[in-house]
C-alpha cells in the first residue's frame, strides 16, 4: 500500500491496526529496501541518462525540498535520488553515485533540463565520458509554446550518431525522466498535490523514497519491456536480477540488518512505552 500512494492513516484504517504499529513496519521496511539499494543496484551499463528535479515540502512549505532523480533510458532503471536543497552540491552527490553504480564503457548522453548546476557538475565530473544537451521548455498558460535543445558538450555529429544508435530516442528529450517524476508521485503519498499527507521531516521523505525505488526496480514489471509474453523490471533489463523479485524476497535477503532494525525498534517502544508510564 505504501509505494501505491497510500498514506499511514489510510493504510490504518483499512487493516484495522495502530498508526504506531503501520509507521514502525514502514520505517523497517524503508531501512530495509535502503541498504538493499544500495547493494544490488550497481553494474548498470551507462547508455543514454537523464535527470530531472521534483519540488515538495516538509513540515511546512516556507521550507522547500527537491528531490533530484536520474533514470537510465533503455533499462529504465531509477539510479539516484538526492533529496535537499535544489543547489551544486546535491547535483554532484546526484552524478557520483550514478558514476559508482554504473559500468560506463562508451560515451552516453545525458540530458537534463535548463538547471545550471547540472552544467557545472557535468563538466567536472562527466566531461570526458558523455555527450550533454539541455531542454527547455518555454510556458504560457500550463502550456508549453516553444521547446529549445541545446547541445553544451560534444559535437553534434557525434550526438546524431548516437541518437541513430538508441532503441528508444530519435531525438534530444527528457521524456522518460518526466514520465519517472509522475510514476513518484503516483507512488508516494507525500508528494501528492493538495494532500494532508505531506512528509513532517525530510528523514521521512527519503526513507519513503528508497522503498518504493526499490519497489519500482526490483519488483514491479514495467509495461515498456515488454518481450513476448515476459514484462520484465528494470532491474532484470539491466542484468541486474534473473526474474522479478518480492518484498519476501527481498526483506529476507538482509536478515541480519532486519533483525538488528527489528530489535531496535522493539527497544524504542519499550523506552518510549516506560517513560509513558512513570510520567
Amino acid at each position: 500500500m505504501t509505494v501505491e500512494g497510500v498514506g499511514i492513516s489510510s493504510i490504518s484504517r483499512i487493516k484495522r491496526l495502530a498508526w504506531n504499529t503501520i509507521a514502525n513496519w514502514q520505517y523497517l521496511a524503508c531501512q530495509v529496501a535502503g541498504e538493499f539499494n544500495d547493494q544490488n543496484l550497481k553494474g548498470t551499463e551507462l547508455i543514454e541518462l537523464q535527470a530531472d528535479e521534483i519540488c515538495t515540502f516538509a513540515g511546512t512549505k516556507k521550507k522547500p525540498l527537491w528531490i533530484v532523480v536520474s533514470i537510465e533510458v533503455w533499462s529504465r532503471i531509477w539510479i539516484s535520488k538526492v533529496v535537499g536543497r535544489p543547489n551544486y552540491k546535491n547535483v554532484k552527490i546526484l552524478l557520483n553515485q550514478v558514476i559508482n553504480s554504473c559500468r560506463i564503457a562508451n560515451p552516453f548522453i545525458f540530458t537534463t533540463d535548463g538547471f545550471e548546476p547540472y552544467s557545472w557538475a557535468t563538466r567536472n565530473l562527466l566531461s570526458p565520458i558523455c555527450l550533454y544537451a539541455q531542454v527547455i521548455k518555454k510556458r504560457r498558460k500550463n502550456r508549453v509554446i516553444n521547446v529549445e535543445r541545446r547541445l553544451i558538450i560534444g559535437t553534434k555529429s557525434k550526438m546524431e550518431q548516437l541518437l541513430f544508435e538508441s532503441e528508444d530516442s530519435t531525438t534530444i528529450n527528457t521524456s522518460f525522466i518526466e514520465r519517472l517524476n509522475l510514476t513518484i508521485r503516483q507512488g508516494c503519498a507525500y508528494l501528492g498535490r493538495r494532500t494532508a499527507c505531506h512528509s513532517r521531516c525530510k528523514e521521512l521523505l527519503d526513507n519513503n523514497l528508497a522503498l518504493q525505488m526499490c519497489y519500482y526496480n526490483f519488483v514491479r514489471p514495467h509495461s515498456a519491456l515488454k518481450f513476448g509474453g515476459e514484462t520484465r523490471t528494470p532491474a532484470i533489463q539491466a542484468g541486474l536480477v534473473k526474474k522479478p523479485l518480492s518484498f519476501r524476497e527481498i526483506f529476507t535477503a538482509l536478515q541480519i540488518l532486519f533483525w538488528r532494525i527489528f530489535m531496535f525498534l522493539r527497544t524504542r517502544i519499550r523506552v518510549e512505552k516506560f517513560t509513558w508510564i512513570s510520567t
